[in-house]
């Protein structure tokens, strides 16, 4: 199975750049048979998942807690840590390369991790950190799969 992980902020408007860039990147990567992980909340996590399951794919979330009971209505597969934020390293090693769409510190400190277990992190709209490769369009994003 083709894993990719995808992180960035909770609470984006579905009327955001971010959002909208998070969809169509679901759309794209749920085509080519990617399955997407993600921490499985709204935001980013929903609008990527959307994408996602829209093209037929599969999606993961790494949920923050026991039950699950926040994970977005498009995720397939909830894997209830209990964790809180310390699930985010989880996130990030699940998937290659690591794709960052703006966020706030959840989102920096998966990028940190990411940086730390050797992964490859793309980034739209997110911190401005040396390391992470700039892309413009979701299309980009395949230019670094496989």
């Amino acid at each position: 199975m083709r894993q990719i992980s995808v992180i960035g902020g909770s609470q984006v408007s579905s009327s955001s750049d971010e959002y909208s860039f998070a969809y169509r990147l679901g759309k794209l990567l749920g085509k080519r048979g990617y399955t997407v992980v993600c921490g499985g909340r709204t935001g980013i996590m929903e609008a990527v998942c959307k994408g996602v399951k829209e093209s037929g794919g599969i999606t993961v979330g790494i949920m923050p807690s026991y039950d699950g009971h926040e994970a977005n209505p498009y995720i397939d597969i909830k894997i209830n840590t209990g964790m809180s934020w310390n699930r985010n390293p989880i996130v990030v090693a699940s998937g290659d390369p690591v794709v960052a769409i703006g966020g706030n510190y959840g989102t920096l400190s998966e990028i940190a991790y990411a940086f730390i277990l050797g992964k490859r992190v793309l980034g739209y709209k997110t911190h401005n950190i040396k390391g992470i490769i700039s892309i413009k369009r979701p299309e980009d994003v395949l230019e670094f799969l496989e």
